[in-house]
């Protein structure tokens, strides 16, 4: 959590402490995950039907792609390898994109398997669907580091309250 983040948000911070921090914006829901304001839940039902009809857009458009395989006659060998493949890499870009939602990803891995989590679109896309039926996609990562963020700025403030040397003076 930054507290040099300039995103607008009336929420942003603790109610007496102007300089706080604010919260990060997710993507489609900016900060209207903070206090589920603001068409917060027609958002969530817009991600979840758009993500889903993603994927069955996508699913459509390999099941073109696998008759086009059954017209060039490639062989049972390569379409199955093909299967496989697209099986796999979905499984595995769920399972990648999923844990996203609970711990920040590492950006060397996630650069690393940028061509499996490209193939594995589908897998991407329902992980997004499954996860917007109970929250914003990365909603709890977010609402434990703004809390955080906050509990450390108000023990701060709360710590330095006050001009220390007219106690000295006293």
């Amino acid at each position: 959590m930054s507290a040099e983040n300039d995103t607008p948000d009336s929420t942003a911070g603790s109610p007496g402490a102007p300089g706080g921090p604010r919260p990060e914006p997710l993507r489609f829901f900016g900060t209207t995950w903070v206090d589920h304001g603001n068409g917060y839940t027609a958002r969530r039902v817009g991600v979840a039907v758009g993500s889903l009809a993603a994927a069955a857009a996508s699913c459509l458009v390999l099941r073109v792609a696998y008759q086009g395989l059954q017209i060039a006659a490639v062989g049972g060998f390569v379409t199955l390898l093909l299967i496989v493949m697209f099986a796999v890499c979905s499984a595995l870009a769920f399972g990648h994109t999923w844990e996203g939602f609970a711990r920040r990803p590492d950006p060397d891995r996630q650069a690393s398997l940028r061509g499996l989590l490209a193939v594995g679109f589908v897998g991407s896309l329902l992980a997004y669907f499954f996860r917007s039926l109970t929250e914003a996609p990365g909603e709890k990562l977010h609402r434990e580091e703004y809390a955080t963020a906050r509990a450390q700025h108000e023990k701060r403030t709360s710590r330095r309250s006050g001009n220390p040397r007219k106690r000295r003076g006293a």
